[in-house]
């Protein structure tokens, strides 16, 4: 029996062993019982006419025939290597399905495939989990999900196969007890002190305590050695394995790093303390169970097609069509505007709108057109046809037909381009290999709705037919509802269909399904079977011709006319080699190379496909690969060649990067993505990344409508498969964020127009709280270490600023080591989001200078948004303003003199030692934010914006920038030497080492 893939045999005829399974778990391989039934069909026949073929055939001796056909009732699997994949598309065809196939003694092409009868699930249980995860997620996805092909449906299946092949190869081990751990050089200034002893004392039980002082250089192993001598000795026996952990704290020492590279070790070091740590048997932990769904996995390019000769309309019987090639389509593109309606007119509103429809990719506008002016009512009919001069085969996988509403103006001419009043004005033309992008300033106010359709959906299959849109109201750039251009690239339609308006058009509609082939030819080699992100393997290098593609550009917008596909299986090579001479392969000149590359042209795609397959990622810059990700690289294969690159970062840098990574999930033109994959994958890889992970993207399931189903179904595949101890933790934060919300709110409204509060303001603060459902524990959102317990009323106080931000304290875990109250500054009111990117950007400075040994003390203070505008902010401890220390130095005198500083310094140290190592701290701290505000653009730099702590740990602060992000991402305030530039909302954030924070409003 000859075994063969799917793709490598010509026959006109398949036969299909279908053999029938029941029951909640999957088949199992080793097992043949059930019905079998063998049906024999056309080559290109979908798997819905296979169960057509089936129902037919079995109509006199099964139950209910017509339940084969939902597939709802019964699923259609296949096998490959262990595990079985579901033939999730109805549409696709039987012969791309990614399984065995071989010839019989008849000489008939076949398969085997089980068609299994779902079994009901309880409705009650059911509706429960999903109640549940609503819960954590902030949205409620059930009841946008249409049916088992729509998007929503099909990306769930696609990121729980991602989930499950992640669960199998997790150590829970490792998972529970991950440690944080520092990967750059001890600071310059703690060496010295690495030559004498660590005190560490070691507890057990809450009953036995060990002391004993060991190297920086030993291993948590060392000390669990040290910990079972010393049992042995007092005639204890324990047989389960240790992990350590320190005390008070939700932070494990574990692994073969030495002390001193451990995060808590290091602030031991700092504070001048021993090291406390709980020695816990394994077993005692809390145990991550996974509670899912045994589902077949789905393969990552499920309803892909991938060649075009196969799909090739030449030579074929109309029986034998089932679906047309793109690129057999050679017609331009158009559509057919029919009107816009909306239910309510607004008061204030032009007297004349036209429409803009533009063919976006990334960030260009591949074509243009806008319809004829007509008089704004609450109806507006046009019923024209608006064409384009792209043609159809021309269309890249994740192109976007873009509407907007405009208002009209005297000079708008009919039917014709008006640069001037474009809503995509500050995306990029492909008029020049490098387009300059316009001034997001210029005409904003005239777009008033927009909306986004996919002409290549989800499936590879091109839009065809009617098409109803509710569209988004545009927003000034001052209400800083849309912080970035991807906001307003989103294919999410306005949910508010009884109050938004809606656009009508018609697309051209074809006999059969228009699909997108993956390839031309089918003995390609696809990488149609990898459903994760496992590397390119390497191979020697060779690049596209660049010449070929700047004479692509010269060509403007004038289309070929013949079908632009590839001739063979690679490009010529001769040409591709020339280009590494030029240092474009990997290097940091890839993304201007890639920008000046016509994405229309499928020939010139081809040949970049086969070059970045061939590329050796370990080669390629993690700089290089983070700019791949912009939006202005759309490139499936582009992109996922990125996403490769990331897949060798540590934790730490993931960490460093998640909140860009994070946001540009929304760049991805579908909601399923290699990106979206790979970032659950390594939240369920690490507790760490995964804590902050739920939160980065809960806050944009709350504060970006634009994007709240792709965020939701992001973080519900991770909830899915994160465990039990984390869910739990999940409920408990989620549970205190909101009821601090309801507070927060409260507060507002009871002295909403009080900036200067009376003392009984406090006093109603802690009557609130009193009554506050917090959770008993819980772990703080911004800080995943540290677990709090009941909330200090005597302590909490409403703070005098425009937002009633509420000073809040809570007690702490038991430690031997005595440690204050844990303090948080919870507010309502502000996008934390913007405070959180500048804090990041602040903390890959960091890194960066640390990474050469020079330690500035630009620790970012904890801040994170639990909600929209919404958020916590971490507390600095015994802080002052510098003007309060100038005011203290002689009063308003004491503003003008340039050594009340170094008194007020002096005077918090005994020793005159220790007062010249903090002025030094205190400079290398002013010069780190001073470069780092100056870049960041961060103005309002005066003394009431600037805060130090007193003793060793002396630093300055900035605050939050003022700016928000314009539509393409750029700074809206100019540099100014050490950021004096523009105006601040507020003051008073300090960022001292080791437990940076804010202090006051």
């Amino acid at each position: 029996m000859d075994l063969a893939r799917t793709q490598n045999f010509p026959g006109d005829r398949l036969k299909l062993i279908c053999q029938f399974g029941s029951g909640t778990s999957l088949p199992n391989r080793d097992r043949t019982e059930g019905e079998r039934v063998s049906v024999i069909l056309p080559a290109r026949c979908t798997v819905h006419r296979l169960r057509m073929y089936v129902s037919v055939q079995v109509q006199n001796r099964h139950p209910d025939p017509s339940a084969i056909l939902d597939p709802e009732r019964y699923i259609v699997l296949y096998s490959k290597g262990e595990d079985w994949y579901e033939a999730y598309d109805n549409s696709q065809i039987l012969r791309t399905l990614d399984m065995a196939w071989w010839y019989d003694d008849v000489g008939f092409l076949t398969a085997h495939v089980v068609l299994k009868e779902m079994a009901e699930v309880h409705c009650e249980s059911k509706q429960k989990v999903h109640r549940f995860l609503a819960f954590l997620i902030g949205h409620d996805l059930e009841k946008e999900v249409a049916d088992k092909h729509c998007e929503l449906a099909y990306t769930r299946r696609k990121l729980a196969s991602s989930r499950s092949q992640e669960l199998r190869n997790r150590d829970d081990t490792l998972y529970t007890t991950e440690p944080w751990v520092a990967n750059t050089p001890v600071p310059i200034d703690f060496k010295p002190l690495l030559n004498r002893k660590l005190p560490v004392t070691l507890h057990y039980m809450n009953q036995i305590s060990f002391s004993i002082e060991v190297d920086f250089s030993a291993t948590p192993d060392i000390l669990l050695k040290v910990f079972q001598r010393l049992m042995t000795q007092e005639k204890h026996e324990i047989s389960d394995t240790l992990v350590l952990k320190v005390t008070g704290r939700e932070e494990f020492l574990s692994g073969e790093y030495p002390l001193k590279d451990f995060h808590w070790v290091r602030q031991c070091l700092k504070d001048n303390q021993g090291l406390h740590l709980t020695v816990i048997p394994i077993s005692q932990l809390v145990k991550e169970t996974v509670h899912f769904e045994d589902l077949p996995l789905v393969d990552a390019f499920s309803g892909s097609f991938r060649s075009h000769e196969e799909l090739c309309l030449e030579g074929k019987a109309v029986e034998d069509i089932f679906m047309i090639s793109l690129w057999d389509c050679n017609r331009k593109l158009r559509v057919k505007l029919l009107g816009i309606d909306i239910p309510t007119f607004p008061s204030k509103s032009p007297r004349s709108v036209y429409v803009e429809a533009a063919i976006i990719y990334g960030n260009t506008v591949l074509s243009s057109v806008t319809s004829s002016p007509r008089l704004f009512t609450d109806e507006v009919l046009w019923n024209e046809w608006l064409d384009f001069d792209l043609i159809i085969k021309d269309l890249p996988r994740g192109a976007k037909l873009g509407f907007t509403i405009n208002a009209s103006s005297s000079d708008t001419s009919s039917g014709t381009e008006d640069s001037t009043m474009s809503p995509n004005k500050d995306l990029k033309s492909p008029a020049s290999s490098v387009s300059k992008t316009v001034d997001p300033q210029k005409g904003k106010a005239k777009v008033l709705y927009f909306v986004n359709l996919l002409l290549i959906n989800y499936r590879s299959v091109l839009s065809q037919g009617y098409f109803a849109l509710h569209m988004w109201f545009h927003h000034d750039q001052e209400d800083e509802v849309i912080t970035c251009q991807a906001d307003r690239l989103s294919c999410a339609t306005n949910p508010d269909i009884s109050n938004s308006m809606a656009i009508t058009f018609l697309l051209d509609h074809y006999t059969f399904p228009v699909v997108l082939p993956r390839s031309f030819s089918s003995t390609e080699n696809s990488d149609s079977s990898n459903t994760g992100i496992s590397q390119i393997k390497s191979s020697p290098t060779s690049v596209p011709n660049t010449d070929r593609y700047k004479q692509v550009q010269d060509k403007g917008d004038e289309p070929e006319t013949s079908v632009a596909v590839p001739e063979g299986i690679c490009p010529n090579k001769a040409p591709l080699n020339r280009v590494r001479e030029k240092s474009v392969c990997c290097g940091p000149d890839l993304p201007q190379f890639l920008r000046t590359v016509d994405w229309t042209n499928s020939r010139v795609v081809e040949d970049i496909h086969w070059s970045v397959a061939s590329w050796d990622l370990t080669e390629l810059d993690v700089t290089v690969a983070l700019e791949l990700l912009s939006m202005d690289f759309a490139d499936e294969m582009v992109r996922r060649l990125a996403v490769q690159r990331l897949e060798s970062l540590s934790n730490d840098d993931v960490l460093k990067y998640l909140l860009q990574l994070v946001q540009t999930i929304k760049v991805e033109p579908y909601n399923d993505s290699f990106l979206a994959r790979y970032l659950i994958q390594r939240a369920l890889r690490s507790k760490r990344i995964g804590h902050f992970f739920f939160w980065y993207v809960r806050g944009e399931v709350t504060a970006s409508p634009y994007f709240r189903q792709r965020m939701a179904v992001v973080l519900e595949a991770y909830l899915l498969g994160c465990g039990q101890a984390m869910l739990d933790g999940f409920v408990q934060q989620v549970q205190a964020a909101d009821a601090l919300r309801e507070v927060a709110v409260t507060i507002k409204k009871v002295y909403s127009d009080k900036r200067d509060l009376a003392p009984s303001a406090s006093l109603r603060l802690q009557e609130i709280l009193k009554d506050c459902p917090l959770p008993n524990e819980f772990l703080l959102p911004l800080d995943p270490r540290v677990k709090v317990g009941q909330i200090l009323l005597e302590k909490c106080k409403v703070m005098a600023s425009k937002k009633k931000p509420l000073w809040l304290e809570f007690s702490p875990m038991a430690s031997p080591a005595s440690a204050s109250p844990v303090g948080i500054i919870f507010k309502q009111g502000d996008d934390l989001r913007q405070d959180m990117l500048v804090i990041q950007t602040l903390a890959v400075m960091d890194s960066i200078w640390q990474e050469q040994s020079l330690h500035l003390n630009l620790v970012p203070y904890g801040c994170i948004s639990t909600g929209h505008n919404i958020g916590m902010i971490e507390i600095v401890r015994d802080a002052a303003t510098i003007a309060a220390v100038q005011r203290s130095r002689g009063g308003t005198r004491g503003l003008f003199r340039n050594d009340a500083l170094f008194d007020w310094l002096k005077s918090k140290c005994s020793l005159q030692e220790i007062h010249f190592r903090t002025v030094e701290r205190f400079v290398k701290s002013c010069a780190g934010y001073c470069a780092a505000t100056y870049v960041l653009g961060v103005g309002d730099r005066h003394n009431d914006n600037i805060m130090i702590t007193d003793g060793e740990r002396v630093h300055s602060g900035v605050s939050r920038s003022s700016r928000t992000l314009s539509p393409a991402g750029h700074p809206l305030l100019p540099h100014a030497p050490f950021g004096h530039a523009g105006a601040e909302r507020r003051r008073g954030h300090a960022l001292p080492a080791g437990g940076a924070a804010r202090g006051q409003e």
